[in-house]
């Protein structure tokens, strides 16, 4: 043999043994074991999820390894959507292999064999009978066609062969079920972003990472109507009219044209009592711009949509650009003039404040948030020299009914409605922060929560204002502007002064005076001393100062310091209300416990972060709705394969191949019958139908 004959037969002999592999189902159950792995890394690991969320969660290093193999978006990656195709092509192989001798073996009737190997068998069966050998097998033939049996009659050298079987159909179940896993993985990967995948790396889409009006987003970024597999997303404010969804990627979107419009008439939204969303639906007209087309629908959760083969489904809801009106308070400074600014939710306006130019980026709305307001969940001061209201923030920080998992909690209360926004300064640094609209009462005081947070991964640590007797935050708002004001610092200590010595004791009046000043100074975060925390007040500042005296006079001083605070803030709040031609304050309880929660308020508002604070004071509200729209053309395919699978899987199970010889033979008197019975495997069943035929069989006509 020549050498490239041997190479020819080598190259056939590898391609066979590689084919049988691959074909085998060794080959064919690991590729399923790394199929449930990654699934179970798809189910553990939430997918899809805003690239930043994974940073946060795992870190840079393990963000970029996870990111390198796919595992944020484990069924779209392409080692994921190869093993598929492996298992497709593996699968179709065995089929292929086997499917063929299966079905010439469920024709075959096995006439060619003998009457000696008739005798090895376990299950069989002589008789004698006063007929000729074609009758006796004539007779034994329509006997096996009353219990069920195919029948066959061979003549042969020496006899008659009556070859009969029942079940064959069983290996049906083989072919049925290799077939079904193929048309299911083929449905699974039509429905799959496969035909997305397949448009961005051979046709050049790409996702876009921008913003701006969806109209304006360039061809490279946008799907055809033709695309044949997609599932997005769009959100339609009341009122107005999409004809577009979005298809959420790693490093952007890609928008989806659709072949009609969807206009959003009216959006429904029904509360349990708790504050999660009991019912939700879109009252919707469909505009078909090809024929002309126009109809309403109604579309409710589980009740979608289905026209021109894409099914919309209501996904969720959001805000469509509600109208917000605010009142804004100076948190820097000594000005205490409140103003007026307006915005619309989705958008931004632009602020100026203290010479420096600020945006505001409207974020959310929400008419009314249900949360826990119980004692024991709102307790100040978690932790030493922590800010605002971290334990409170935990259950008020989230969404609306974050606390409504507990249906029988009576504490659940309606906060009222709140506003979010960003406040972004010139060098594109910003702060979001979440104000509701009316007092909440915690620990039997009414105060006005304003949360502040410096990234979306941070839960909302709230600021509480308290309301004074006109249920407002003004009050506050002119004590803090009249604690940054030296001015009225220094007439605050005078009154001090004044108020705290006894008649006689004039010559201490500008001792006490100037140490009621730096009292108020230190506090403030303006006085001498007060720490190296970059002039920052409150109760870090008075901290702070009390570290340099010596620690065995230390808890004297506090008590001092504190009482001298204490009376000086009274008298600074007397001296606020006298320059605003408010009247005095009266001494009474109430009053004590609200210089209390304002003295709070003014240590923890240094944190606060923003030279602002905003009121909401009137909305109008515009609903949106959000559908999700798909379309599947292979959700029939794998319905299919799945009627397929069971058909299969009962073939297998359920249906026993037996087959059934017997030899008949003329002999003395008559003919002799010899039977045999085989089956795949042996049951109690098929020990019961031999049983049968065996008494069956032999018996005279």
């Amino acid at each position: 043999m020549s050498t490239t004959g041997i190479e020819l037969n080598t190259r056939r002999r590898g391609l066979a043994e590689a084919v049988e592999l691959v074909s085998s189902m060794r080959f064919a159950i690991s590729l399923l074991t790394i199929v449930a792995i990654a699934s179970v890394i798809g189910t553990v690991l939430k997918q899809n999820e805003p690239m930043p969320n994974y940073v946060n969660q795992f870190g840079p290093f393990w963000f970029e390894i996870f990111a390198k193999l796919g595992l944020y978006s484990v069924y779209a990656s392409w080692w994921f959507l190869l093993i598929l195709v492996v298992l497709i092509v593996s699968t179709a192989l065995c089929v292929v292999r086997n499917a063929p001798k299966m079905l010439r073996d469920m024709r075959s009737w096995r006439e060619h064999v003998r009457e000696e190997s008739l005798r090895n068998f376990h299950h069989k069966l002589e008789w004698q009978a006063p007929l000729d050998q074609a009758a006796l097998a004539g007779q034994t033939a329509e006997r096996l066609r009353h219990a069920g049996y195919a029948v066959k009659l061979v003549e042969k050298e020496r006899g008659i062969l009556v070859a009969a079987k029942k079940g064959a159909g069983n290996k049906f179940g083989y072919i049925f079920a290799h077939t079904a896993i193929i048309v299911i993985l083929l449905g699974g990967m039509l429905d799959s972003e496969l035909p997305v995948k397949f448009q961005q790396w051979f046709l050049g889409k790409t996702p876009f990472g921008g913003s701006g009006v969806i109209a304006d987003i360039p061809a490279q970024h946008r799907l055809s109507v033709s695309n044949p597999s997609f599932r997005g997303n769009t959100l339609i404010a009341e009122g107005q009219t999409s004809h577009t969804a979005l298809l959420p990627q790693a490093s952007g979107v890609l928008v989806q044209e659709l072949p009609f419009s969807i206009e959003l008439k009216k959006f429904h939204i029904d509360f349990y009592s708790t504050g999660m969303p009991k019912l939700f639906a879109s009252d919707v007209i469909v505009h078909d711009p090809e024929n002309g087309k126009r109809f309403p629908a109604t579309i409710k959760v589980n009740h979608p949509l289905i026209y021109k083969g894409i099914a919309v489904y209501q996904s969720s809801f959001d805000d469509g650009g509600s109208k917000l009106k605010l009142t804004g308070f100076p948190m820097r400074g000594s000005a205490s003039k409140d103003f007026l600014i307006e915005g619309t939710v989705g958008s931004t306006t632009e602020l100026k404040q203290d010479g420096e130019a600020w945006t505001v980026e409207w974020s959310g709305f929400r008419p009314f948030n249900v949360e826990n307001v119980a004692a024991g969940q709102d307790a100040r001061a978690v932790a030493k020299n922590t800010p605002f209201d971290q334990q409170f923030a935990a259950t008020l920080g989230k969404a609306s009914g974050s606390a409504a998992k507990n249906h029988d909690n009576k504490d659940l209360k309606n906060v009222g409605p709140s506003v979010q926004y960003k406040l972004r300064d010139k060098t594109g640094q910003a702060r979001e922060f979440l104000n509701y609209m009316q007092p909440v009462t915690l620990e039997g005081a009414q105060v006005y929560l304003a949360g502040v947070r410096a990234s979306p991964a941070e839960n909302f640590s709230f600021l509480r204002i308290p309301a004074d007797d006109a249920y407002s935050v003004r009050t506050w708002m002119r004590l803090r502007a009249a604690l940054a004001d030296p001015a009225l610092r220094q007439d605050a200590a005078r009154r001090y002064a004044a108020r705290a010595l006894a008649p006689g004791q004039d010559k201490l009046s500008g001792q006490l005076e100037e140490s009621a000043a730096r009292t108020l100074a230190i506090f403030a975060g303006e006085g001498a001393g007060a720490g190296t925390g970059g002039g920052r007040g409150g109760f870090v500042g008075v901290s702070q100062f009390l570290e340099k005296i010596p620690p065995a006079e230390q808890e004297k001083a506090a008590a001092i310091f504190m009482k001298m605070l204490n009376g000086s803030l009274w008298e600074l709040w007397q001296a606020a209300n006298a320059r605003a031609g408010e009247p005095p304050v009266e001494p009474t309880e109430a009053h004590g416990r609200y210089l209390q929660l304002a003295t709070n308020a003014l240590s923890d508002s240094v944190f606060y972060g923003a030279p602002v604070y905003l009121q909401l004071e009137e909305f109008t509200e515009v609903k949106a709705s959000v559908l999700q729209l798909t379309r599947s053309p292979g959700k029939g395919i794998v319905y299919f394969g799945c009627l397929l699978l069971v058909a299969g899987v009962f073939a297998m199970f359920y249906i026993r191949e037996r087959r059934m010889w017997v030899w008949v033979r003329n002999a003395d008197g008559g003919a002799h019958a010899l039977m045999a019975m085989s089956t795949q495997r042996k049951t109690l069943d098929f020990e019961r139908e031999f049983e049968d035929l065996k008494a069956k069989l032999p018996q005279r006509a």
